[in-house]
């Protein structure tokens, strides 16, 4: 494996979600750019597979079970990896779950409560763990990933359709709070993904985005040059699904 060109040699990436489905896709990406993929998850198993796969193909990448709606849980591992490390370059905001049950008006309170948790309270338990880190590196970069729900109405998927545009707000914000740090904040908002979170009632999964999709869109941004910076991504498949 070729990374001598890549800039991402000897980075450390944090990819939460990294089990499986996009956020697998990022970090078998990112390694596959020289960068130690340190993935983020509930499930061990999963997390180890991955590891695996992307060991097997030369590179980098360890396991940090961790839970993003907890934020002890999450603080650890991030001060875990500075004392392995001493460094975290890019930060993947990608753990989400779906809400996707019928109208808001009909959503039992726990499922509200268990969307935006780990949709948007997550991502804020992450950045308060690991911006420290870069703002003392006066460096990094973190990517949240959205959704093009995050833009548009999305009916019988009020819960998280709410998550995504809050995560866009708060993108946007923080990505002023640390432009005087050197970092780098950027949203990514794919359109229907080929996953287990998306639903694919209807639709033909040939012409839905692929996981790879968005990992591509994620490398394009973290090899963008340090003058500048894509604030927003919005994914969109080529024919309508």
């Amino acid at each position: 494996m070729d990374t001598k060109k890549t800039g991402l040699d000897g980075h450390v990436a944090v990819i939460t979600g990294g089990g499986r489905g996009i956020g697998a896709a990022i970090a078998t990406r990112l390694a596959g750019l020289g960068a130690v993929a340190v993935l983020c998850g509930r499930t061990r198993a999963l997390l180890e597979d991955t590891a695996a796969a992307i060991k097997s193909t030369g590179g980098k990448a360890e396991v940090a079970e961790c839970d993003v709606t907890d934020l002890r849980s999450v603080e650890d591992i991030a001060a875990h990896l500075e004392a392995t490390f001493g460094r975290i370059d890019i930060l993947v905001n990608n753990a989400g779950i779906g809400g996707f049950g019928g109208p808001l008006h009909q959503l039992p309170p726990e499922s509200w409560d268990r969307v935006l948790n780990t949709n948007l309270r997550g991502v804020y338990y992450c950045i308060r763990a690991f911006a420290p880190l870069m703002i003392r590196a006066a460096r990094g970069h973190i990517i949240n990933i959205s959704s093009l729900a995050g833009k548009n109405a999305l009916p019988n998927g009020a819960a998280y359709a709410a998550s995504k545009w809050r995560l866009n707000g708060l993108s946007y914000s923080v990505a002023e709070e640390l432009r005087a740090y050197n970092i780098r904040v950027s949203v990514a908002c794919p359109g229907s993904v080929d996953t287990e979170l998306s639903p694919h009632a209807g639709k033909d999964k040939s012409k839905m985005l692929q996981p790879e999709d968005v990992a591509h869109a994620v490398a394009m941004l973290v090899t963008q040059s340090p003058q500048s910076f894509v604030s927003e991504i919005l994914l969109r498949p080529t024919l309508k699904p």
